[in-house]
This record gives C-alpha cells, structure tokens and sequence, in this order.
C-alpha cells in the first residue's frame, strides 16, 4: 500500500546514477557545425492526468476554464493550510517510472525550492529535488539506434499563469493550474542534435500517452521542456551550458536549440565565453535572448517541506502497479512486425494510437491497435489493417474526424470484412456500407445493411449476362476494339456494368464474362 509517516526510517539505496560518469562520450560529426560537438539535456515537465491536483482536492482545469475557478485555498497560499498528497498522482508517476525502466525509491521526500513570482502565491515550489521517487532509467529513440538515460524522476506541483495585456499595461494572474501535478523527467546529457532531441520528446509523448500517465499535449501547455544546451570544440571537455526555458513545441524546440548551437560557436569563434544563463525563445525571430543568470541548487535556496512527512512506497504496491501496466510502444512494434504488418501500416496505427484519448485517473480509451487487434481475431492481419489505414481512417479524414469520433464498432468491421471475403457482397460494396455507418452512425450489422440497400452480391448469369450485353450495346468502340484483340478496353465496359449494378456485380466475374461474349 500506498503510505507516507512524518518519522520514517531512512532508506539507503546505492545511487547507480554515479556510474554515468564513466559513460562513453558519444560524439556525432554535423556537416552544419564542422569540428564541434554538441550536447544537449531536456527536462520535461509532464502534467499529471489526475482529476485533482497533487496537494489538494480541487479538480484539475481545462485550458477554456474561466480564470481562477480551480483554486482551493492551499492553491493559494492562504496560511493555515496543509497539503495531502494526491496517491493517484503517485500511482501514475510510477507507471511512468517502469515504462522508462527506472528505479522506484522505497523512500522518497519532498523540498521547497523558493522563487518569487507573481504566478507563485507561496514563494515556493514543492518538488523533489534531492530524493526523488526514481533515479535512473533511459529510452531508446525511435529513428535512430540511440538510448537517452533518465536521471531522476520527481512529482513537482504546478505553478499558475501569468499573462501581460500590452495595451492595458498589466499582468493578469490565473491560479487555475496552481498546484496541477508534475512529473519532472531529467535526462542525462546523451543528445547530440536538434532532431535526436525532438525524437526524445516525440518518443517519450507517446510512452506517456500509452501508459496513461499524461496527454502530453504541448499545445495546451500539459508537457513543457527546458533544454540544456552546450557546445564544445572536438576533443575538449563540456562546454558552458545554458538552459532555454518552457518550449512547448517539438518544431520550436529544434528551432531553439539549433539557433542557440550557433550563438554559442559564434561566440567561441570570436574568443568570447559563453556565460552561463537561462534564455527564452523568441518565435518570430527564431533566436534565443536572455532572461537571468543561471540559477544554481544554493540560489533557489531548498529546504525540506516541513508540512510533507517522507513518502514510502511498498514493494507489494509497486509490484500491482508493474503488473497492470499496458503494452508499451517498442512491444507492440514488435508484435505488429511478427504479424507481417509493414512499416507504413504500423507507423500509421501507432501515430492514431498516440493520440488517443487519455481519461482523467489515467484511464485509456481504446485506441487505434486495440481496434486492429480486436477486428483481427481469427481474421488476415494484412487484410484487416488494410481496412482500417485505407478506409476507416481515409473516410474519417475525409470526414475531419478523429478517431475517437469513430462509430464503428469491431463486430461491424469484423462482419464487413468477411463478408467481403466470402463474396457475399463486393469490395465496392463494403466501402458503400462503410460509409453508410459513418454517415448515419447505425448500429446495425452490415449484414441487414446489404439486404436493405440491395448490394448483396449477384451472382445470376443470367442477370450478368443482361448487364454485359446492355454494356457492349452502349459502348460498341471499345467492344470492337476488344473484339480485335485489345484486353484493355474492356475496363470501360467493366465500369459500365459496374455502375448499372450499383457495385454489386463481381468485377472479375464481368470481366471473364465479357471477354467470352466478345471473343
């Protein structure tokens, strides 16, 4: 069980993040920045998918909430109140621990890192500096065989929102996301490129997502990253790092770190340090300027919370957790791959998969692949993917639907596709009946659906035989020309028997027959 006591045994666990030191210096050769190497470290600040915040019980807001509607007096500041720990945010904190393969501390604690903004009603931040719930851990990219470690993992609360109004000329402080939950994930510094680091971020948003613990939509604010950026000649030791502040786009992102790679040799270049500080980006110029000084652990002045006993978690707990967590990416790659599905379909599953839905409490919908693996039961994997990539998905996008909107249920896309299958009805005429459900979103079976819209299969010779011959009367050239020997005229008068059977003539069978009349 989940349990936290003011006076608590400490816990000694061997820091296995101290061999990091002997980790081998990866460098990479950029035709960009010839002769220098860069290195690159991101924290990311992942929202927490809990109903209520970390340190109380007001319920987390949206990004369209009238400001300051989701403020409890501990959001606040008001003296007098107490925090209680949030276990749900726990529970999804360490989901995300096992997915990135880290240690989960038996005993963690929390500190008070102390700034002072106008958005920061308390002039603190309860994080987890020193010992947080997990240490170590790494992800492997996915374009590139390269593994980026995790140093720690800490639960860290949220701060409000601060927004200037030039033309009034004041600053307007919404407290609705004050005291959200945080997962800060620290990596070690093993990127060596813009793109590297932007496949970090776009990977570990699709672990988070897939475990539930987090949207990761940066869009609206629920996954930030601060990017430690340095740049040194080859063969010399680290340079001067400086730290670019909230990003909240993978595309600016990689603008940012790239624009700061080259002030930062512009600089080395012209015998001049780099100075160690914090920078903002600036969109529309696609530069980096200063905000401060680099803060150091001395100047944020940290303490231990003294209204927060240490956090203990037992192993039993730990190990439930471990065993309900859900596939992760790099697994289902795998299992997809084993089925035969190629590259493109699995990209294109897993893409839809990534934005599924994330319900409050971390629950999942069921995305894209769970789809795929319920309609494939007993069914071709390379059939049924086919379906839903190429006509479930298109006519969604045709629709600008997402989907999550999708009113297909499994057993109508399983019927469909084998009754497609056993020529009971024709491709065609499953591409009708698919659209139909979208359009009118009935539950019926596709079944009663062919029987009501008449697009069961015909397979009467007589009746083809009527529609062949209607077709080389009403197009006498390309029967002709079929006559003399040319096989590909003969599509036309397929289409043409096509369209008279409103799609529910086999296309082959007519093809067969036509070529025997005419022949």
């Amino acid at each position: 069980m989940l349990a936290h006591f003011t006076h608590a045994k400490p816990y000694v666990l061997k820091n296995k993040f101290r061999l990091s030191r002997l980790h081998t210096l990866r460098t990479k050769e950029d035709s960009r920045w010839p002769g220098w190497d860069v290195v690159i470290g991101i924290e990311v600040h992942a929202q927490i998918k809990s109903r209520t915040k970390l340190f109380s019980s007001t319920l987390t807001s949206d990004p369209h909430d009238p400001p300051n509607t989701h403020v409890s007096p501990f959001d606040a500041a008001f003296p007098g109140t107490l925090p209680h720990l949030n276990p749900k945010c726990v529970e999804l904190g360490i989901r995300t621990a096992i997915a990135l393969n880290s240690q989960v501390q038996r005993r963690s604690a929390f500190d008070r890192k102390h700034y002072f903004y106008a958005d920061l009603p308390s002039g603190y931040q309860i994080t987890q500096q020193y010992a947080p719930f997990a240490k170590g851990g790494s992800l492997k990219l996915s374009k590139e065989d390269v593994s980026v470690r995790v140093k720690q993992i800490q639960l860290e609360q949220d701060t409000g929102k601060s927004t200037f109004h030039p033309r009034q000329q004041f600053t307007a402080i919404d407290l609705n996301r004050a005291g959200t939950g945080l997962m800060e994930i620290v990596s070690e510094p093993d990127m060596r490129s813009p793109e590297e680091a932007g496949d970090y971020v776009r990977t570990l948003q699709s672990m988070l997502r897939c475990v539930g613990s987090s949207d990761g939509n940066m869009e609206q604010g629920s996954l930030r990253c601060d990017v430690n950026v340095s740049v040194n000649q080859r063969g010399s030791g680290f340079g001067t790092r400086c730290e670019i502040k909230n990003l909240n786009s993978v595309r600016f992102m990689m603008i940012a770190i790239t624009s700061e790679i080259r002030r930062q040799i512009n600089l080395l270049q012209s015998g001049l340090p780099v100075m160690q500080e914090t920078l903002g980006f600036d969109e529309a110029r696609a530069e980096t300027y200063p905000l401060r000084s680099k803060e150091d652990a001395p100047d944020y002045r940290y303490m231990p919370d003294p209204n927060i006993p240490p956090l203990l978690l037992d192993e039993v707990y730990i190990a439930d957790i471990r065993q309900r967590m859900p596939e992760l990416p790099a697994a289902t790659r795998t299992r997809l791959q084993s089925l035969g599905l190629t590259s493109r379909d699995i990209d294109v599953l897993m893409d839809v998969d990534s934005g599924r839905e994330v319900g409050f409490d971390g629950e999942l919908r069921p995305g894209a692949v769970a789809y795929f693996d319920s309609v494939t039961n007993d069914r071709d994997p390379k059939v049924v993917v086919n379906w839903i990539t190429h006509e479930l998905l298109g006519q969604l996008a045709f629709r600008k639907e997402t989907f999550s909107d999708n009113p297909m249920t499994t057993e109508q896309m399983g019927e469909l596709i084998d009754m497609v299958q056993e020529k009971k009805i024709t491709g065609t005429s499953g591409k009708e009946i698919l659209r139909h459900i979208l359009t009118t979103r009935t539950a019926k079976p596709p079944s009663e659906l062919a029987k009501e819209l008449n697009m069961l299969a015909v397979s009467d010779d007589n009746v083809l035989e009527r529609w062949c011959s209607a077709a080389i009367s009403a197009l006498p050239q390309e029967a002709e020309k079929v006559h003399k020997g040319n096989a590909n005229a003969v599509n036309r008068l397929v289409g043409y028997v096509m369209k008279a059977s409103k799609g529910t003539a086999n296309a082959q069978a007519v093809k067969t027959a036509l070529l025997e009349m005419l022949r």
